[in-house]
């Protein structure tokens, strides 16, 4: 009944929100709020885990992808001093292993902090082992649960995870064969999962075909890891490029049909297309969306006068849902489906991809 309570006040809080005008400094000071508030609950157990993640997980690495993204906006260099200080702890080495795309997702990072500091220390280890990759490619199919399946991008999230990281190398280095390497497994994850009917992603190979309440499963975060992805590798191309055109079609496409399903709260479903079945907020899915869609505005990509109330509403039901201390709400644990996510439970990558809406946001809005 409580729980009940508290969703209900909750839901009412985000219908009152969700016309009100955002302005400028109020998103910087959420965005302080909520950067302080996961910084101080870094070390905190999580998903109802046993120990803290380790500071090289996926799930940091995707707090640190929104984090750095809210350093270049504070006014306050101690962000960037934070993250440089865990790149240094761990001497700037990506995760255990080798081809796993959720244990390069710091490299984006790593990445990041080289290009405010210029040290190649930064991004050594990461080019040894991508290089590596390069010159011994796993060779496993695309089918889940096979032999080594995961040493490719076999499941939608890794999308956000490894590929922006190979962007962002080609990009400072200028060398190509991380820009080909990068397409060849993205397209072929692309062709394998992208549902061109609903213009949207399966988790895996073992969601295809599937139905959740008469409908196809498209989880909510999953599709929200493609959708950040798609942008953080854009942001690293040419836009003359066929490689940006092709993520480009990509993204057109997701965001239309985004713009489409969004739920009358703001959020968008944790089962997309199954809203009447999955009414619990889910927030790292919808800041992943509002950070897209807002991406999309400002490059001038997306009809401002189409899809400007979405990203209002989205953003407005990420801030009504912060708590007066600074945690974020309403983000799932970690999974691979649809789910449950509760008012007072959070997650590192839910700040992040908060971290990195707040960014766009606050560009959108005149901010540097």
């Amino acid at each position: 009944m409580k729980a009940l309570l508290s969703l209900l006040i909750s839901i009412l809080s985000s219908h009152l929100l969700l016309g009100q005008k955002i302005h400028k400094q109020e998103v910087k000071n959420v965005m302080n709020q909520v950067a302080d508030w996961q910084i101080e609950h870094y070390q905190d157990i999580y998903s109802e885990r046993d120990q803290p993640h380790h500071p090289l997980d996926w799930t940091n690495g995707a707090l640190y992808v929104g984090m750095v993204k809210w350093a270049a906006v504070a006014d306050d260099d101690k962000y960037y001093e934070w993250l440089e200080e865990i790149g240094e702890k761990h001497q700037w080495q990506l995760h255990r292993r080798k081809y796993h795309a959720d244990d390069h997702t710091v490299g984006q990072l790593y990445v990041e902090l080289y290009r405010k500091y210029l040290d190649m220390e930064m991004i050594e280890p990461t080019k040894e082992q991508f290089n590596f990759i390069i010159l011994h490619p796993a060779q496993t199919t695309l089918n889940w649960k096979t032999p080594y399946h995961q040493d490719r991008w076999n499941w939608c999230d890794a999308l956000f995870m490894s590929p922006p990281v190979w962007a962002k190398l080609y990009n400072i280095t200028g060398e190509k064969k991380y820009l080909d390497f990068m397409m060849t497994e993205f397209k072929a994850t692309t062709d394998f999962l992208f549902d061109k009917k609903e213009n949207l992603y399966y988790r895996d190979e073992s969601y295809i075909g599937k139905l959740d309440n008469g409908t196809k499963i498209f989880w909510s975060r999953g599709n929200g890891w493609v959708f950040a992805g798609l942008v953080n590798i854009m942001n690293e191309l040419d836009e003359n490029s066929k490689e940006y055109r092709y993520f480009l079609n990509i993204y057109k496409k997701m965001a239309s049909k985004l713009h489409k399903i969004q739920t009358p709260e703001g959020h968008w479903a944790m089962s997309l297309l199954g809203q009447n079945f999955y009414p619990t907020p889910e927030n790292s899915g919808t800041a992943f969306y509002v950070y897209g869609l807002a991406w999309g505005i400002n490059q001038g990509i997306l009809d401002k006068a189409t899809y400007a109330l979405t990203v209002q509403k989205g953003w407005n039901t990420l801030v009504g849902h912060v708590t007066t201390e600074g945690m974020l709400g309403y983000v799932q644990p970690i999974g691979a489906a649809p789910g449950k996510a509760w008012a007072d439970k959070t997650e590192v990558y839910g700040t992040g991809a908060f971290l990195s809406a707040g960014s766009e946001i606050y560009k959108m809005l005149g901010g540097k």
